[in-house]
């Protein structure tokens, strides 16, 4: 599931049709388990730098959608505490590892030794953060960052407390104030030789505010495809638009799930099509729910930092997923929307009649588990906005 061209993915489906083939109900299962779980060993690596104290750990945290003092949280401190590369992996994404590197224009790291100590080559792209205006040992490491070929982004953090010294000024306007900081870091970058500069405005602790969702489009856009999703799936469900954005990208899997579905649907063996789909149908769910934050891990997390009550927030959720997926559920939905006829429907077809069945077979299966997922995706998607928007309420 590496590649995203068509040809790529039609060749994999037939080699796996042709392994579940020949292996029976139980293997043939977790053969596509382990099938549908590759996307989730596709490794993000992401390289957080800039000056001591400018906020690196502060966002390394954030972005994971943890607090300072979480457990795995990054350390946080008043003078440089990273002497060295600091991983820390994603709580629910292992694959996805944001790296704490040490702070650039101190005494102990020069530009000269700083790009070999921290291993470049490593990175998919790196966050240049600054507290304040860009400097010189910024250009010096975008200089080493472009020799290597990679992605950088400027992003200027502590947004917040700028903000708030403002306010004390008469005719405070918040949009015109964050104009100004960010085209006075952009300036900035140009008078020390940066072509065409653009910065992003953050707030390490309040990370749904300001240019979260600007920067998430630029990530991106200019990421690889099959690294797009691993992005989009590890992003904290901060703002509306990322959960409008994870909606989106789930959505495009569904096809390629389906098509999954078809493929063993087409495959002689009685009762497969239906093992499949449930465990298919079962590990797409739970996918949603940990995406959307809807697990009850994080939900907790949430309640606490809001100071809101988990019986508040569950009182929000309509879709039955949040409380755990079982077959008996997945089957009671599949009965509920008459999908379940589909499925036996299918099962029929294939025995009765093995070779002009198995095209009907593949497309009543395609139907079944996408239309599924869709009415799961819509509900968690639904659930995850109304809870948002709970929590963004003062």
């Amino acid at each position: 599931m590496l590649d995203e061209s068509c040809a790529t993915i039609e060749e994999e489906l037939k080699e796996l049709q042709e392994t579940i083939s020949n292996q029976d109900i139980q293997s043939a299962t977790n053969t596509i388990k382990d099938y549908l779980k590759q996307q989730d060993l596709i490794e993000l690596n992401i390289g957080v730098t800039g000056e001591s104290g400018s906020g690196k750990s502060t966002f390394v945290n954030a972005f994971r959608g943890l607090g300072d003092e979480e457990e795995g949280s990054a350390k946080i401190d008043v003078v440089e505490t990273t002497m060295k590369p600091e991983v820390y992996a994603h709580p629910k994404y292992n694959n996805v590892k944001m790296w704490d590197l040490p702070g650039i224009g101190t005494p102990y790291f020069t530009a000269h030794d700083y790009c070999k100590l921290v291993q470049f080559e490593r990175y998919d792209f790196f966050i240049i953060i600054a507290s304040d205006r860009f400097k010189e040992c910024h250009t010096q490491l975008v200089k080493e960052i472009k020799k290597m070929g990679k992605t950088f982004y400027f992003v200027r953090s502590k947004t917040d407390l700028s903000i708030e010294a403002q306010k004390r000024k008469k005719n405070f306007d918040e949009l015109k104030t964050l104009d100004y900081i960010r085209e006075d870091c952009e300036n900035g970058l140009r008078n020390i030789g940066v072509e065409d500069p653009v910065v992003f405005l953050i707030s390490g602790w309040e990370l749904n505010k300001y240019d979260i969702n600007l920067l998430q489009e630029r990530m991106e856009k200019e990421l690889p495809q099959h690294k797009r999703h691993v992005l989009m799936m590890a992003l904290p469900n901060i703002t509306l638009k990322i959960n409008e954005k994870k909606k989106e990208v789930l959505e495009k899997n569904i096809k390629r799930v389906a098509f999954l579905s078809a493929c063993v649907a087409a495959v002689p063996i009685p009762y497969l099509s239906l093992t499949v789909d449930l465990a298919i149908i079962a590990i797409e769910i739970e996918r949603y729910c940990k995406a959307f934050g809807l697990d009850k891990q994080t939900l907790q997390q949430l309640c606490e930092r809001s100071g809101k009550s988990i019986e508040t927030i569950e009182s929000l959720l309509t879709s039955v997923w949040h409380k755990g997926i079982c077959t008996s559920s997945i089957l009671a939905l599949l009965t509920d929307s008459s999908l379940l006829v589909t499925e036996d429907a299918v099962e029929s077809i294939v025995r009765v009649v093995p070779v002009l069945g198995s095209a009907a077979a593949a497309a009543m299966s395609y139907w079944a588990v996408s239309t599924m997922l869709k009415r799961a995706l819509n509900d968690i998607a639904e659930d995850a906005r109304n809870v948002l928007i709970a929590l963004l309420k003062p």
